[in-house]
């Protein structure tokens, strides 16, 4: 992350000609909110002293205790290149505070940040984080409303050469890297319309940030050729979901501690207790990590999308994977979640459950190498192999039952993330689809 001073920020403003900021946050389900002050308001907001309705955003706060404060990380200054002129426009990205000038238990960034420094307390610098996220174009409509209608017959890795999806896709990579994200690969996935674009890893708050960056700017600039960029996990039957790869490593005193080279795999201990952690409380955070009602037809539908608790090398089917990557690349490959979760709060969690698995030295299962889908549910219990959840209803319940997760998320945000996402349950499974009319209406 760069670093910003308050002179650097008015030397950005004059050389820039910015008119505008946003000052950004992120509500408990991962939504982007933003309040926008003229550049005269700047110092004002520097200070802290921008207040907001809090009782308005989602998951925040009740009407008679709805008073909030805006406090931006200056190091989150950002230029937004698409904006030009008179609407020239820059971005800080803040965390909230209450009326007492405490960190709000209920911001989901804040809460990050806790749980690294419960991390740091345990002697880890952070935690690097890598990801991967997936993404649907669609066209826009002559209205620019949503459609469902693909912008490209390609596959993996096919060279697009008669669409404007490939346009648009090295317009975002490109827009990142003016705003100084360092963009690893980008590429068509497997799906028709289906791409990734993944930056390299960064510590864990900075890779969070980042994440929310990108989905912003992919939907602003997929907006420019007729089209939008969805991160629905699973916005096509009989197509594969779009994922978001989480490729983590613990760093102390500057060197990947997850790296040992007198190990015959080159894993350290601390490694496969991370792991171990990651996979006890799979079925957990798995609520946080596939927060939609969605996100279990993308889980539960194949396309190398995990949706069995093991782990293995080059296996792509377990819910964790080693890349063969060693030394300061070894890390491990959390598979299973999706891009509709909150980055602040996925992390948190991740992170947590890992922290617990070193924290009790938890014994490492072994490796299933094996096409885990092939296998006999007899074959699988022979592994010890357990299912993730197969609906959002089971994930919250087994979010209930663990004790790792809800302090890794906080009490202000458990109960309004499991209040929220009860209704959305509730609301989809009182729903009569077409499917159903289909199947049974005739039938019965």
């Amino acid at each position: 992350m760069a670093e910003y001073s308050r002179e650097d920020i008015h030397k950005s403003v004059e050389a820039d000609g910015v008119q505008y900021v946003r000052l950004q946050f992120t509500d408990v389900l991962g939504a982007i909110k933003n309040l926008e002050i003229p550049v005269g308001q700047l110092e004002k907001a520097m200070d802290g002293e921008m207040m907001f309705d809090g009782s308005s955003i989602e998951g925040f706060v009740r009407v008679e205790e709805s008073d909030m404060y805006l406090k931006p990380d200056l190091n989150t200054w950002v230029v937004l290149p698409w904006t030009e002129g008179v609407d020239k426009t820059a971005r800080l990205i803040c965390d909230i505070h209450d009326i007492d000038g405490e960190p709000f238990t209920g911001d989901p960034r804040s809460n990050l940040k806790r749980v690294i420094k419960e991390m740091q307390a345990l002697g880890y610098e952070n935690m690097n984080l890598g990801p991967e996220p997936e993404f649907f174009f669609f066209k826009l409509d002559k209205d620019r409303n949503y459609t469902t209608e693909i912008n490209d017959d390609s596959g993996y890795f096919d060279l697009d050469i008669t669409d404007t999806s490939g346009q648009c896709r090295r317009e975002i990579a490109r827009t990142l890297d003016q705003m100084n994200f360092e963009v690893e690969m980008f590429h068509h996935e497997l799906g028709p319309s289906q791409h990734e674009i993944s930056f390299k890893y960064m510590d864990a708050l900075t890779a969070s940030d980042a994440l929310q960056t990108f989905k912003l700017v992919a939907k602003t600039i997929a907006r420019k050729y007729g089209l939008h960029a969805t991160f629905m996990p699973k916005p096509m039957y009989n197509q594969p979901g779009s994922g978001m790869h989480y490729n983590v490593s613990l760093f102390k005193d500057g060197n990947n501690i997850f790296f040992d080279e007198s190990d015959d795999f080159g894993l350290s201990e601390e490694m496969r207790w991370f792991m171990a952690g990651l996979l006890d409380h799979a079925r957990a955070y798995t609520a946080i990590c596939n927060p939609l009602v969605n996100s279990y037809k993308r889980l539960a539908s194949g396309f190398e999308a995990p949706r069995y608790i093991a782990w293995s090398g080059r296996n792509r089917t377990p819910l964790l994977r080693i890349p063969s990557s060693r030394g300061a690349g070894t890390r491990a490959e959390v598979r299973s979640l999706d891009p509709s979760a909150n980055p602040y709060l996925a992390t948190a969690v991740i992170l947590a459950a890992g922290l617990d698995g070193i924290k009790n030295k938890t014994d490492l299962t072994t490796p299933v190498n094996e096409n885990i889908y092939e296998m006999t549910q007899k074959e699988r219990k022979a592994e010890d192999v357990e299912d993730l959840p197969t609906t959002l209803y089971t994930a919250l319940k087994a979010m209930r039952e663990a004790d790792v997760v809800k302090d890794a998320l906080g009490e202000h945000i458990y109960e309004h993330f499991v209040e929220n996402k009860m209704i959305e349950w509730k609301q989809y499974s009182a729903q009569i689809t077409s499917w159903e009319l289909d199947e049974y209406l005739g039938n019965y």
